[in-house]
């Protein structure tokens, strides 16, 4: 995971640590736009997007975040341009090989969710490889969304969970939250704070039943030019939240 040097290295003096989200998810949006401005290929801004995306990890493992969740690639990615999505699949596989060595010195533990069945055979094999090797890991939970939605993840769930019914395993009474919850794609706990950049309203089919109670942030920073500087202004403004949950 190296990346040019950066500042922020210690958590911020204006953050309080017993109040800093304890799962951050983030939705990596503007990558594209950030290469058009720039006169270059989107593929450029992708690269520049994996940058920025190495150095947010490691900046919540700097600060005591313990889990960050990224929507690297969502179902409806696919109807991009074939050597787009082909291009995506090739870096996901060349980042996993670079990288893993690091992940594991920097005790990143690197899980993917979503329905991995669909990617390429040797990405699959490099999914695997990472999240065996870096499974006894405890520095930060990395969450990848690949081939993810939150609909799809959901659908799933409820097909699992009323197989167990249909087979006598489960009765109806029994589903709850957390038995739900044991059949989603996802870990880390609850969410906290979901940060989407490029400006866009919206959270697009993610994490739409661990979202239920997270902060929302949404800033028209592109991602790639996301850097320790906004993400401290995101933490800043979560802070200031008050966060009710439904209660006085």
């Amino acid at each position: 995971m190296t990346v040019n040097p950066t500042l922020l290295r210690e958590l911020p003096a204006d953050l309080h640590r017993d109040r800093l989200p304890r799962h951050v998810a983030v939705i990596m949006d503007g990558n594209g736009r950030w290469a058009k401005q720039r006169g270059l290929p989107r593929i450029m801004g992708h690269r520049r997007g994996v940058d920025t995306l190495k150095d947010i990890l490691r900046c919540c493992k700097d600060w005591g975040i313990q889990a960050l969740t990224a929507y690297a690639f969502s179902t409806e990615n696919w109807g991009r341009p074939t050597e787009e999505v082909d291009f995506l699949m090739t870096l996901f596989e060349r980042v996993l090989r670079q990288e893993l060595r690091e992940m594991m010195e920097e005790d990143v533990q690197i899980r993917f969710v979503g329905n991995l069945n669909a990617l390429p055979k040797s990405l699959q094999l490099e999914i695997e490889r990472s999240m065996q090797q870096t499974q006894q890991n405890r520095g930060i939970q990395f969450t990848v969304a690949t081939n993810y939605g939150g609909r799809q993840e959901i659908l799933q769930a409820c097909r699992a969970i009323a197989t167990k019914v249909q087979q006598g395993l489960l009765q109806p009474e029994e589903i709850d939250e957390a038995l739900f919850e044991h059949h989603l794609y996802t870990a880390g706990g609850d969410l906290d704070l979901m940060i989407r950049t490029s400006g866009e309203m919206r959270i697009s089919n993610f994490l739409l039943w661990q979202v239920a109670y997270a902060e929302l942030y949404v800033t028209d920073t592109l991602w790639p030019d996301f850097n320790r500087t906004e993400f401290h202004r995101a933490l800043s403004t979560f802070q200031q939240r008050d966060r009710r949950f439904g209660k006085l």
